[in-house]
């Protein structure tokens, strides 16, 4: 079945973000190097660049704010249960907007709470394609342990409209 996976790293303005694809689809993703994923996928790497071209094009024209729905195929074989049904609603929360805590598990139909659900957005395994950027506190930004933390959730939410730039946007 899965057997293999090929990485693509790509320069973007939150780091460097790293891409995993294999043969059913995007697996993995987050910031840094490509060592320390494929050490957690365990997968046999191969280098083909045919396979994360999509991936790879996608992630670029999200980042010059031309791409606003991913079609990359998600490849959700490594999740199961309320986590698998959690990050899916999640995959389906629209670019430039977000939801809380509470209203992600409400719209999941799942039994976790709003204290799991921030569990489950911190190990999200493919962020920014299954946006956890997207899912904020009641009361504020909450947590982020992507990239430069709650820094890169403010980049992201701004690039998407959500919230306003500041002047130390400009």
């Amino acid at each position: 079945m899965m057997t293999t996976v090929a990485f693509a790293e790509v320069p973007t303005p939150v780091g460097p973000f790293v891409l995993a694809v294999t043969e059913v689809g995007l697996i993995a993703s987050g910031w840094g190097s490509r060592p320390p994923l494929a050490e957690r996928l365990g997968l046999a790497e191969v280098h083909d660049s045919d396979r994360t071209a999509f991936a790879v094009a996608e992630l670029n024209a999200y980042f010059a704010g031309d791409l606003k729905v991913f079609k990359t195929p998600v490849d959700w074989r490594l999740m199961g249960g309320s986590r698998l049904r959690v990050l899916q609603t999640l995959h389906q929360v629209p670019y430039g907007t977000a939801v809380t805590y509470g209203e992600l598990a409400t719209r999941s139909g799942s039994s976790v709470p709003a204290r799991g659900i921030g569990s489950i957005m911190g190990s999200n395994p493919i962020p920014i394609v299954v946006p956890c950027h997207r899912v904020i506190a009641g009361n504020g930004l909450g947590g982020f342990s992507g990239g430069e933390g709650v820094e890169t959730k403010r980049w992201l939410l701004t690039h998407e409209g959500y919230l306003q730039p500041t002047l130390l946007d400009f």
